[in-house]
């Protein structure tokens, strides 16, 4: 019996194998653990094993490269490849074609991982939502010209708000290219000076949806300088352009509520605040004209013409005051005029001599006795009307 080599052996053994036709193109079963991707080549490593046994594989990069998600250790998987020889260990192991998650389809499981990495990176962080504009001049919608989207968007927008200009960028929402033409039609609104842009598509299939669940338009939407509402309609499922936009809308009409205000309830905005406004205003104004009228009274009271006015009138009053006082005075004076007068007429030699008696003078002298007579003497008698003159004969 001839003698052979080491190598000999796993070649024969890896021929043996690779010719069974029951351990090619076969569907195995089971959990990966020890999974690692080298970073050169690309090439993934991984041990896929049961509750009982353990095998290991390898998925070269050409095939690597195809799949839509991350495989991950504990992932239960049903992998599809063939049973062969690694001949410098003299090892069996797994050559893997495909890896498909078990209870899940592979583009939920990667759906789930894009999530998670672009939650990671905050592409989804509140705190980078942007606020919509409360009163737009330009709102862009990024969707199929074609489809019913764009013409709900243009009919509400018509109707609620249409002091905004609308810019419609046409957009491949489904199938091969959907991703990058989303992104270009975003970078186009944004370059035509939108105030707003809504990014969205009508009703559909997940697989109609999965444009908007790339992580080209999620970079897209995130990095766009103005704020974006996602209006792919759908109500249930959020996309990851939903989770990305700075605010998301279930349906294009809805968004086009969103993203413009009704114009009815502007009127009645204004029309409200031009009556508070009107009544601020009255407020304001009875406030201050009844300030006025206390001010221009005041500057009235103290003003010369009013102080000219008041010394005037004092002046006036003094006036009469003083007339009356006089006329007053002087009728005091005639009441005691006519008092003495009538006193003095009552003494009056007069009124003596009109009641009977006279008056005797000698020379100048007059006379109340008899003794500075004497015999001869001349004299003069006063009557009370007349008088006479007359020689002494003889006294007494």
């Amino acid at each position: 019996m001839p003698v052979i080599t080491v190598s000999q052996i796993n070649k024969y053994i890896g021929s043996i194998l690779k010719n069974d036709r029951n351990l090619q193109g076969i569907m195995v079963r089971g959990e990966i653990s020890n999974y690692v991707k080298h970073f050169r080549s690309g090439h993934v490593y991984f041990t896929l094993k049961d509750s009982e046994s353990a095998v290991k594989a390898v998925m070269f990069a050409s095939a690597a490269d195809r799949l839509k998600f991350e495989p991950e250790d504990g992932m239960s998987v049903i992998v599809s490849g063939s049973i062969g020889v690694f001949e410098r260990d003299g090892a069996y192991q797994l050559y893997v074609n495909d890896i498909i998650p078990e209870g899940a389809g592979k583009a939920n499981v990667a759906l789930e991982q894009l999530k998670k990495k672009l939650q990671k990176e905050g592409i989804f962080a509140e705190e980078h939502k942007r606020p919509i504009p409360s009163m737009p001049k330009k709102i862009g919608a990024v969707t199929s010209l074609s489809g019913a989207a764009v013409r709900d968007i243009i009919n509400v927008l018509s109707r609620r708000y249409p002091l905004c200009e609308i810019y419609a960028v046409n957009a491949q929402v489904q199938g091969e290219g959907a991703p990058e033409s989303i992104c270009a039609g975003i970078l186009k609104a944004e370059a035509a000076g939108c105030d707003v842009i809504i990014v969205g598509r009508g009703g559909g299939s997940s697989e109609d949806l999965s444009a908007f669940n790339t992580e080209k338009v999620a970079y897209a939407i995130y990095n766009c300088k103005v704020p974006v509402i996602s209006a792919v309609g759908h109500e249930t499922d959020f996309t990851i352009a939903d989770l990305a936009a700075d605010l998301r809308a279930p349906t294009p009409s809805a968004a086009a509520e969103l993203a413009a205000p009704d114009i009815a309830l502007l009127y009645e905005r204004i029309s409200l605040l031009q009556r508070r406004a009107e009544r601020s205003a009255l407020a304001v104004l009875d406030k201050y004209t009844d300030r006025f009228i206390v001010l221009n009274a005041r500057l009235a009271a103290q003003s010369p013409e009013n102080r000219l006015k008041l010394t005037a009138e004092r002046l006036s009053s003094l006036d009469k005051r003083r007339d009356t006082a006089f006329l007053r005075y002087m009728d005091r004076l005639e009441r005691q005029l006519e008092e003495k007068a009538a006193r003095l007429d009552s003494l009056s030699p007069l009124k003596v001599l009109s009641r009977g008696y006279s008056l005797v003078y000698k020379g100048e002298k007059l006379l109340s006795s008899s003794e500075p007579l004497e015999k001869g003497d001349r004299i003069k008698i006063g009557f009370g009307i007349g008088g006479a003159e007359a020689e002494i004969i003889d006294k007494w």
